[in-house]
């Protein structure tokens, strides 16, 4: 069983459940480290400074018992300078950067993402990807990232193709360009299960053939399940796992703290989780 997650949102962002109910479900879970990383973009930020006094509560509160870490999941078009003092940063890519005055989620729901499509990128589907995975190629540079979140999430409804081939020539060749820069730079990248979890798609982020190619580069995974309800914040993990060794990874990486209370990265081989 993988033993941590370090993408978990809550009340204070766009969660279901307090911190507090968050970090009980962890440690009833038998999670050894739970990192929290709430939103902070456009559309869903956070009041940090009550973040940042919720979760060192929690610290307090789990010390010794369960390591909680006090991360950010930071837009690639947000300031990175909203988020002071926090622990880790995942960089993620959610809203499109166009002149078009319109929606410019890619996740929110399936109209709006058509929509966008349609006013933006003239209903033209690759057009809209090749713009998605030029911005994803400057997320570590805006956001200074620990590591990419769900770095295909342009794809979250297409499920079964229904708008553009994930395993065209036309659609890997620039997420591939983005993600050999990516690992050019040392930055991770999550297996993110929480759409898998949630039954919209039938696998994690990144789809096989590109978490097959990172593997390949040389790249680093972490594990995460991207949690916004104490009832999911496991999900997915196993699977994810599981998935991640059958693109040729045999360890991913944890956060923690050290002996000095620094947050450090090691590698951990898959399904030992943080133990």
């Amino acid at each position: 069983m993988i033993r941590a997650n370090f993408h978990t949102h809550t009340t204070l962002c766009d969660g279901k459940n307090t911190p507090q109910e968050m970090a009980k479900a962890g440690f009833d879970k038998g999670l050894l480290a739970l990192g929290f990383s709430g939103h902070m973009d456009q559309d869903v930020h956070m009041d940090w400074d009550a973040y940042v006094t919720a979760i060192r509560q929690l610290k307090d509160e789990y010390r010794g018992r369960m390591d909680i870490l006090m991360g950010v999941e930071l837009d690639t078009l947000y300031d990175p300078a909203c988020c002071p003092g926090a622990e880790y940063r995942i960089g993620s890519t959610h809203f499109l950067d166009v002149d078009v005055p319109c929606d410019t989620a890619v996740d929110w729901t399936p109209e709006r993402l058509e929509t966008l499509c349609l006013e933006a990128f003239g209903g033209n589907w690759m057009a809209l990807v090749r713009a998605y995975y030029e911005l994803e190629v400057t997320t570590h540079d805006r956001t200074e990232c620990t590591f990419v979140g769900h770095f295909d999430l342009v794809s979250k409804f297409n499920e079964g193709g229904k708008y553009f081939d994930e395993t065209s020539k036309e659609y890997l060749d620039p997420a591939l360009e983005a993600m050999e820069y990516l690992v050019g730079e040392g930055v991770p990248f999550e297996v993110s299960c929480g759409a898998l979890a949630r039954g919209i798609r039938s696998q994690p982020y990144p789809r096989r053939e590109l978490l097959s190619a990172l593997h390949e580069m040389g790249g680093q995974i972490l594990v995460n399940s991207d949690a916004h309800s104490a009832d999911a914040l496991c999900g997915g993990l196993d699977d994810g796992a599981r998935f991640a060794a059958s693109c040729g990874f045999t360890s991913a990486l944890v956060l923690g703290h050290d002996a000095r209370g620094e947050v450090v990265m090691r590698e951990v081989p898959l399904g030992e989780g943080a133990q």
